[in-house]
């Protein structure tokens, strides 16, 4: 545990105490505030029976952020320091190699979460700034926030196997990209596709269609399960790869 908690706390630091890290967290806040600015201008006019949460979550503009901020965060986490060389003094510390990888995915998700935490004051205003519009629903809010919880946390443990297969951060950020779009993609197939077999697999795959669910208020635990095995499977599948490093 104590090694766990090490190797978390290295990790989140790094984060803190990386530039790019913050330029990313900017990058990501300035995007999804002039999104809410947007959706809030055009719920102001638009149809009844909409929510913020259910727009601001199905706005491309947010999956597009998505896809370039997952591999941002992820890239460096084991690319770096095979690069470096620390990876070495990092496996021959007293911590396993499970403990390694799920404390870099915390330290991952740990940041994820924190870069989340500023959008909660667009509830404020959205309560103290606009009388003349109904008081956020706890019910969208509460699902938007774990939908993007949890399809953070899958895409990340995504980003985490990828950058354990290389050394170079570049080729682990293009790595996620591709698989996240791939995944993202075979989402939408439900909405062109006609059988029913790639209709029922795209459905079940579809990111798109979750997070609009989760948005809406409508907690389903299949898409639940979903995210958390995906990333159980992700995670497990990271741990082989490092392990496989010691029979080299």
């Amino acid at each position: 545990m104590n090694g766990f908690l090490a190797v978390w706390r290295k990790e989140l630091t790094g984060y803190f105490l990386s530039p790019a890290a913050y330029i990313v967290t900017i990058f990501f806040l300035i995007v999804m505030g002039a999104i809410f600015s947007l959706l809030v201008s055009v719920l102001a006019e638009g149809p009844a029976g909409v929510t913020v949460m259910n727009l601001l979550f199905g706005s491309p503009f947010f999956w597009m952020t998505m896809l370039a901020l997952v591999p941002a965060l992820t890239m460096r986490l084991f690319a770096e320091e095979k690069r470096s060389g620390t990876i070495e003094t990092l496996m021959t510390a007293p911590v396993t190699d499970t403990a390694v990888v799920l404390a870099k995915f915390a330290g991952a998700l740990s940041f994820y979460a924190f870069m989340w935490t500023p959008t909660l004051i667009y509830l404020f205003i959205l309560r103290y700034f606009s009388a003349d519009m109904a008081p956020p629903d706890p019910g969208p809010l509460a699902g938007g926030y774990l939908g993007a919880l949890l399809i953070g946390m899958f895409y990340l443990s995504i980003g985490l196997f990828c950058s354990a297969l290389t050394s170079n951060q570049i080729v682990a950020a293009i790595t996620t990209f591709a698989a996240m779009l791939l995944l993202f993609l075979a989402g939408l197939l439900d909405y062109v596709a006609r059988g029913d077999l790639v209709q029922a697999v795209s459905a079940h795959l579809s990111s798109y269609s979750h997070m609009l669910e989760f948005s809406r208020g409508a907690i389903d635990s299949r898409p639940v399960v979903y995210y958390l095995s995906g990333t159980a499977l992700m995670l497990f599948a990271t741990v082989k790869i490092v392990e496989a490093r010691n029979w080299k």
